[in-house]
């Protein structure tokens, strides 16, 4: 691959994640690590699933423009691809900036709902909905690593989906009351928009009515368990 280093920006047991360039282009490099703990044979057949399904994904996204790096190269043997690299401010770090919720940082928490309930709709959801993995540009959202992410039909799908973002934010940035149902309000807002009937060739989307609805049950079940 033409990939040239520059440096590494992360190291986590899934994958590797190198900054560089590509033909010219500013880009980086997400190397998949091995799973030492399972059959070589087996660990080797999940990663080039997952690096296919993550690389669909993201060509219908950016087909579609939705707000998503640009896949430049994929080599499926060797379980590595090359993205656009996004330029902006991670949204873990956009909040951790202020010590409570003013009108901007309240607009992109809403933008945030916005966003998610579009990707939701594309029957898309992304597995790892962290405050990491968003990025704030010109106060609009790019959505990064979709790596654990998987086409939906089933609310409860959805509706942990943003559970996962639910439990970020409180664990996160418990100082910022209400930052979710800032998320909340924008994700409803997207239907309101644009119509609640989604019928894809799947299947049906769930309404984003019925996804917070879920999203409640689910709040209530950990509340129970905890």
């Amino acid at each position: 691959m033409p990939f040239q280093e520059h440096e590494r920006l992360h190291l986590g047991a899934e994958a590797e994640v190198w900054r560089g360039s590509w033909y010219g282009n500013d880009a980086i490099r997400k190397q998949r690590r091995n799973r030492s703990w399972r059959h070589p044979d087996l660990d080797y057949q999940l990663g080039v699933r997952r690096l296919i399904s993550e690389c669909r994904i993201l060509l219908k996204l950016n087909q579609h423009h939705f707000p998503v790096p640009r896949l430049y190269d994929v080599d499926v043997e060797g379980q590595r691809m090359v993205m656009e690299l996004i330029d902006g401010t991670t949204l873990i770090e956009v909040l951790n900036a202020v010590e409570e919720l003013d009108e901007s940082t309240m607009n992109i928490l809403f933008e945030t709902g916005r966003m998610i309930r579009c990707l939701h709709r594309f029957a898309i959801t992304h597995g790892d909905l962290s405050t990491n993995n968003m990025i704030v540009q010109n106060n609009s959202i790019v959505f990064i690593d979709f790596g654990l992410a998987a086409i939906e039909y089933e609310v409860e799908r959805f509706g942990i989906d943003l559970h996962v973002l639910d439990e970020i934010l409180g664990a996160s940035h418990p100082h910022l009351l209400e930052a979710m149902e800032q998320v909340i309000a924008g994700y409803l807002s997207y239907d309101v928009e644009h119509g609640e009937d989604i019928e894809l060739e799947g299947g049906r989307v769930p309404t984003a009515k019925e996804v917070i609805d879920r999203l409640n049950e689910i709040r209530a079940r950990v509340r129970y368990h905890g």
